[in-house]
């Protein structure tokens, strides 16, 4: 369920906003460990004024929020209240498990060993967030399973963190992982874990040719961005391709969608199903989903679920949903738009984040990436965004978790 204080702007005292940011942590080969989710304070006065406030804001939207539907049977990382560390106050359940992150500052508070104790000594799994050696936080790695390093300190601090975690015994998660040399520092300096976005932005295309069914598969996509869909052809598409007319069964009589009698027939199917299913089911197809790829799924379609909510237009999805297919396969934009043969401001958004589509697309990125003003860039409200993209990430977990069902 989404907090009634996103509904209602999340603001107090002018324009403080909090919004929840969420983000894969990964281990080196991409698959997901877990999630980690922590709720941003932006305010214009100085947080000290705030005081009390600010954490009673963040701490309703831990109370309200579903950590089923924004990490499913994943681990997830909260960024800890100083309530959550120092009170008997009942922590969120995870179905893969919780892991508390301890903020820097905590270490200077009175007895802070000692609540660490207390929570490790019930099962709390415990991280040090932003690790920096040589203060207050040393003292507190025996009391810890992870260290999160922030690769936004420059590559030199980072590696001193990284280094001294190491030496300390600790699984070491390195933040900011957004592209390609990120990447390569992880791995140059044995991180077990990265944060950031599942798909980077400069991973390297690769030509490649296409075979029937994909093509299928991408011809459905454009179909399904045009203002009025044309059911004939999809029922026409799918037909001719058997794989396609199984999993468009196996969809339609799931019990995700709770017909009461079996579906035989690929038209009624396309009627019941409808674009957006359609839609995410081609993209599922097209990258052979199953059940070791749900998370990958997953995150393509809260990224298209999204760019729909934001301008309220199936187009959008489309350019959600292919971006994300470019950047799974590693193929470029530019051969998905000449394949799918989709609408010139389709395709301006996906080539150079312009058109009605193009700050869309660059401000659900930006989000993905942690990065508030990057998103503000765009011209869209952070708060409304980060909205969004939660209610996208729990609509899209349904999708995802129905279609690997169907094709399993």
């Amino acid at each position: 369920m989404i907090s009634p204080w996103l509904e209602v702007a999340t603001s107090t005292r002018g324009r403080t906003e909090v919004t929840v940011q969420r983000q894969p942590v990964m281990r080196p080969d991409r698959t997901v460990h877990g999630y980690a989710v922590r709720a941003v304070v932006r305010s214009p006065f100085a947080f000290d004024d705030l005081g009390e406030e600010i954490e009673a804001l963040v701490h309703a939207h831990y109370e309200y929020l579903n950590l089923a539907a924004l990490a499913s049977r994943d681990v997830v990382f909260v960024r800890a209240t100083a309530r959550m560390l120092m009170s008997d106050w009942l922590l969120p359940t995870a179905l893969g498990g919780l892991v508390l992150e301890v903020p820097g500052h905590f270490a200077d508070l009175p007895d802070a060993a000692g609540h660490l104790r207390r929570l490790r000594a019930a099962g709390v799994g415990l991280a040090l967030a932003d690790y920096v050696p040589g203060g207050g936080q040393d003292t507190l790695l025996p009391l810890v399973d992870f260290a999160k390093v922030d690769l936004g300190r420059g590559d030199r601090a980072a590696a001193r963190a990284v280094d001294r975690a190491h030496a300390g015994g600790l699984t070491v998660i390195v933040e900011r992982v957004t592209g390609q040399a990120a990447a390569r520092f992880c791995a140059d300096h044995g991180a077990e874990m990265l944060q950031g976005p599942l798909f980077q932005r400069d991973a390297a295309v690769t030509a490649r040719r296409f075979t029937v069914g994909e093509i299928q598969c991408l011809e459905l996509m454009a179909l399904f961005s045009a203002d009025e869909v044309d059911s004939d052809r999809v029922t026409e598409v799918i037909s001719s391709d058997p794989e396609l007319v199984m999993r468009v069964l196996g969809l339609v009589n799931s019990s995700a969608f709770g017909v009461r009698r079996r579906i035989d027939s690929v038209r009624q199917s396309v009627t019941l199903l409808g674009p957006q299913s359609l839609g995410a089911l081609a993209a599922a197809s097209l990258m052979d989903a199953s059940s070791h790829s749900i998370a990958e799924l997953w995150f393509m379609l809260a990224r298209a679920v999204a760019c729909r909510s934001l301008v309220g237009d199936d187009a959008a999805y489309t350019v959600g949903l292919l971006s994300a297919v470019a950047s799974q396969l590693r193929v470029s934009p530019a051969d998905l738009i000449a394949r799918t043969g989709v609408s010139d401001d389709v395709g301006a958004a996906l080539l150079t984040r312009s058109g009605p589509y193009g700050p869309v697309l660059a401000a659900v990125l930006a989000h993905e990436e942690n990065d508030s003003a990057g998103v503000e860039a765009t011209g869209l409200a952070p708060l409304e965004v980060a909205r969004c993209y939660l209610a996208a990430v729990a609509d899209a977990l349904r999708t995802a978790t129905a279609l690997s069902g169907a094709h399993g």
